[in-house]
Order: structure tokens, then sequence, then C-alpha cells
């Protein structure tokens, strides 16, 4: 047992005496010798493109004769920018191609295009939607028509075979397509909560995106325009502004997507370049290349091929952006055409918004462009006499629905179209504004969305202009409590005139002084108050404190209007330090009301240090 285990313990003593040398390599002869020939890729080598390519090499000859046989026939077919085969809105350039190098770029200009022109006194559409959302609610059931809606249900977009090759044949098939919804081949869904209809978008968006990514173009335009024509139903008129909000979105979402694809395909050669790169951030049209530009036009002429008109605006309004590939000058006569369009939609509401729909794109793509925001307002001048129609009151009467709640359905709408007509403007425009309000629509509504839109400094100057025509403007539709409110708040951010201010103040306090309501008053009165105590003296604060106790002390009115009556005091004990001032106004009366709400206004930190 001990011989064999002496002969290993030998040998490995022997392998441990032995000295090692390693052996010399030269590791980048190496390479160069055993290394594969590396080419660089520019597409994914399973995507559809590439798949079909394969496809053709291991087609039979006789495939391949009979495929040059017909190109012969009909030369023109290899052209047809509506076929397959080169369809520019198909996957001739694979969509992860390019994708991850030009993601982060397609991300900046957006963000570009969003800022440009644009300021932090600009409020942005995403800032608004979540209030609309949550104001404009309803009970009442809703309905879609659609044939994309969920997974389960096959495509019903019946694709007619072709018996003919040529090009008129194709185009005239495929125009077919895009109007088949409209034959048969779609369905209604009734009865719908407000949750199911919102998560029915919701699975239409998806649709969209997943179509998309399966290179189904046509049936991703299909689903934009059928998200269209939703907004041609006012059958729930009170959930209108939501349902514009929810549709708008999906539309965005198709106009993003065509911009995208054209800026993956539009590669071009710069100076001393051996490759071909993505378009930069800012680009111009001689560096987009041919086939992009021919592709741009495609959509351009797909969508004028739409038949009804809302949902042929609209799409073309979601992809507006498109032209920054064809030409620099373009976006004013395009927008200004698609402004005078809506005069064609013989809903006033549905025609607001399509033109709040247009001023939204045309701030993202050219807010330098101001026409057709002349336009969409003068024509919501035009079509607000429609409101007495026998038409529209028809519409109300049988859903039930107030003419007040039915004007404020207007306002996020309005009230978009003048925050664009009133950035970075002039005192004119707003002088042209005032001059077609008392023209043509002597509303509440609209006089509230000028003064809140405006610079205050425009307004303040104003002033006792903006007080005739609130007294001059209809009662119905908007209170006018608002409106003095509203007028209150600019006067306060910008002083008006100083030969006008003790005649504004007259003026309007002897409309607030008689407000029945406390509600109503007590909203006016803390924004006025601030007024006589930034250019007046005693008498006028004394007089003003005064006539809000006597409005508040009434069954106890205060109790219910604590947080008001607290600013109120704030902004008094802010411009006025001096005590033996403040005691000798009222006198017990104002100061057991500062004394009662004295804890909460020192706790709030919202006094200064008195004097």
């Amino acid at each position: 047992m001990n011989g064999p285990q002496e002969d290993v313990t030998s040998q490995l003593n022997k392998m441990a005496a032995y000295e090692w040398t390693p052996r010399r390599r030269d590791y980048e002869m190496e390479r160069k010798k055993y290394g594969l020939s590396l080419q660089q890729c520019t597409s994914h080598p399973l995507a559809p493109g590439k798949q079909m390519a394969a496809d053709e090499k291991k087609a039979t000859p006789a495939k391949a004769a009979s495929k040059s046989i017909s190109a012969a026939s009909d030369p023109l077919a290899s052209f047809d920018p509506l076929s397959g085969g080169v369809d520019p809105l198909g996957s001739v350039l694979d969509p992860l191609s390019l994708a991850a190098a030009s993601s982060n770029d397609l991300d900046k200009d957006l963000e570009v295009s969003r800022n440009d022109g644009m300021d932090d006194s600009f409020e942005p559409w995403s800032a608004k939607k979540a209030n609309i959302l949550s104001k404009y609610t309803t009970s009442e059931k809703l309905s879609i028509t659609t044939s994309f809606l969920s997974a389960e249900d096959k495509e019903k977009v019946i694709v007619r075979s072709q018996t003919t090759t040529t090009v008129s044949d194709k185009v005239k098939n495929r125009l077919e397509q895009l109007d088949d919804f409209e034959e048969g081949s779609v369905k209604e869904m009734l009865d719908l909560s407000q949750q199911e209809y919102v998560r029915r978008i919701d699975e239409l968006n998806q649709a969209l995106e997943t179509a998309w990514e399966n290179d189904q173009r046509v049936k991703s335009l299909k689903i934009a325009i059928q998200c269209a024509k939703v907004l041609a139903d006012v059958s729930v008129i009170q959930f209108y502004p939501s349902k514009f909000v929810l549709i708008t979105d999906i539309l965005d979402t198709f106009g993003r997507l065509v911009y995208q694809r054209i800026r993956q395909k539009a590669t071009y050669h710069p100076p001393g370049a051996l490759k071909p790169v993505t378009l930069p951030v800012t680009f111009t049209p001689d560096m987009v290349p041919d086939t992009a530009k021919e592709t741009c036009r495609n959509w351009f002429f797909k969508i004028a091929s739409i038949r009804e008109l809302i949902p042929r605006f609209y799409v073309e309004a979601a992809i507006m952006k498109c032209y920054n590939y064809l030409t620099q000058g373009e976006y004013q006569a395009a927008l200004s055409r698609l402004a005078l369009m809506t005069r064609g939609m013989g809903n006033p509401l549905v025609a607001t918004y399509a033109r709040c729909y247009l001023c939204r794109v045309g701030v993202l793509v050219a807010p330098e462009v101001k026409n057709h925001l002349d336009y969409c307002f003068t024509d919501f001048g035009t079509t607000y006499k429609q409101f007495d129609e026998e038409s529209v009151q028809n519409t109300l009467a049988l859903q039930h629905v107030e003419t007040v709640k039915y004007l404020n359905l207007y306002g996020p709408a309005l009230d978009w179209i003048l925050q664009c007509m009133a950035h970075r403007t002039t005192e004119r425009v707003l002088d042209g504004v005032l001059d077609r309000c008392e023209l043509n629509c002597k509303s509440g509504l609209v006089l509230n969305a000028v003064m809140s839109s405006f610079r205050p400094e425009f307004v303040s100057a104003r002033a006792v202009q903006f007080c005739e025509l609130i007294k001059e403007c209809e009662e119905a539709g908007f209170p006018k409590f608002e409106l003095y409110k509203t007028l209150g708040m600019n006067v306060v951010l910008s002083d008006p005139p100083m030969d006008c201010r003790l005649a504004l103040l007259n003026d309007v306090w002897k409309i607030v002084m008689k407000l029945k309501n406390p509600a109503e008053y007590i909203l006016c009165a803390e924004v006025w108050v601030e007024f006589p105590v930034k250019h007046f003296g005693k008498r006028e604060v004394n007089a003003m404190l005064g006539d809000i106790i006597k409005h508040m002390t009434p069954d106890r009115a205060f109790e219910v209007h604590y947080p008001q009556l607290q600013s109120i005091i704030v902004k008094v004990l802010s411009h006025m330090h001096d005590f033996s001032i403040v005691f000798a106004m009222v006198g017990q009366s104002v100061l057991a009301l500062a004394l009662h709400l004295w804890p909460s206004v020192v706790h709030s930190g919202q006094i200064p240090s008195l004097h």
C-alpha cells in the first residue's frame, strides 16, 4: 500500500522542483490573425424588412420570373406610393434601425418645439388637462363607434383582393380601405359609463401604438380617423370637453409617430462624411433627402383623401409639424387654411374646440404665427349668435342642459384661444378683441377670458372700459361678480391710471355692495379690499371694511368665510403698519374681527413686523 503512494509523492516533488517558464504571446498579432472581419450593422437582422429580403432570396426562379414579368407589364408598379413593396409608410427602413441613436435627438427636437417662443408666463395645455377632466364629467351613458377596441376582437377591415395591377386600381383600393369603416366594418358600443368610455379610449391609444410598431401604417391612420370622428358626436354634450382632451391625446400620439418615422428615414450626408447621419435637432428642408420628402407628401395626400371634414381637419392638424421636412414657409398658410375649414362645421361647440386644437398645434410648431388666431376668435364671435338658434336649443332641451352650463362648456377652448392671442402681443390686439366683443358677443364668458388672458397692465389701463362692458354684458351664462373679481385681480397687480382710480372704485363698489349672496360678495371684497389700501387713505378703507362687516354679520355668515376674512385682514395689515390708524377704523368691529382671526393670521406667517 505504501509503494504507489511513495511514487506519487516523488513525482509531485519533482514537478514542484521544476522551473516553469511562461510562453511569450503577442496578443495583438493573435487578434489580427484569428479575429473575424467585422462589418457595421445599420439595421436589425430579425426585422420584418430583413425577413422579406430573405424570403425573396429563397424564392424559386419561376416566382422570380413571374415578378419580373408583372413589373414589365406595369412599369409604374414599383413606384406606386401606396403599394406594399415600396410603400413610403411601410417598412422600407427597419423601424428598429437608427431608433436608438436618434431617440434622444427626437425627444430634444420635440422639447425644443414646445419651448420655442414660449416662457413661464404661458400655461401649457398639459397643466389644464387634469382640471378639465375633473370638471366636465357625466353620469349619462356614452357610446363609441370603432372597429379597434379590444384584443379579443378580430380586425374588421375588409381587404379586397386586387384583380388588376394598374396604379389607379391600387390607389382606389387603398382609398376604399380608408373609408371601409363607414360601410359596415365598425361597431357601435352603447351604454358605456364614463369609466368604461375612458378605458375604451385608452384601448384605442394602445391599439394605435401597437399597429404602428407592427408596421401597419394604414391601420394606424384608420384609428386616428375614427378617433377624430368621435369629436363630431355631441350626444352627451356636457362631457364634450373631457372627450376632446382624451381624443386629442391619441391624435397627438399619431402625429408624433409620423414625425419620428419620417425623421428616421431622413438621413443625410453632411459635408465630408462617408456615412449618412440622422438629421440634427434644428435642420432645414434642403437637408432632407427626396425619399423622406416623398414619404411626407404621401402622408398629406392620404389625409387629403379623407372624405369627411372633421377627421380630415384633425388628422392633418395632428401631423402639421411634418411640414418641417418640406418647406420653411408653409405654416402660416396651412394654419390659416385649416382655420377657415372650421367654418364648415355646423355645430358651434365642435367648431370651437376644433379651433382650440388648431391653436394648440400652432403654438407648438410656429408660435410666432398669429394670423390663424385672429380667424379663430373672429369666427367664434360669429358663431356665438348660433347659441339662440333652434337647433342648439333643441339639443339642450333634449339633453336637459341649462344654457348657463352649456356656455360654460366653451370655457376651456375659449381660454386657450385667447391665451395664444395674448401671449407676447401688443395692446392693439386687445383693442381689436374688445371691438369685436362689443360688435358680436357681449358675453360675460368671453369678457372674463379676455381679462384672464391678457397682461394685467393692458387690462388695468382700460379698467373703466372693462367696467362699462361688464355692465352691458348679458346676464345669462356667466355671473357678473366673477367678472368684477377678475377685473379686481388685474387692477391690484397693475395700477390703473391715477385720474380714474376713484371713479373706478366707486363704480365697482356700488355694484358689489348690492350683492345679496354672502359668498359672492366676500369673493369680490377679498380681491378689491387691496385696491383702496394701496391707493387711498383711511376713509375709503374704513368705508369698505364697514360694508364687509355689514354683509358678514347677519346670520353669522362670517363663520362660513373665515379664510376670506383672514385674507382681508392680512392685506390690510400688510399695507397699514400703524396700529393707531387700524384701531381708528370702524372701532371695535374691526378690532374684534382682527383679534378673532389673529392667531391663525400670525401662524400663517403672512404678517410682517409692525412698526
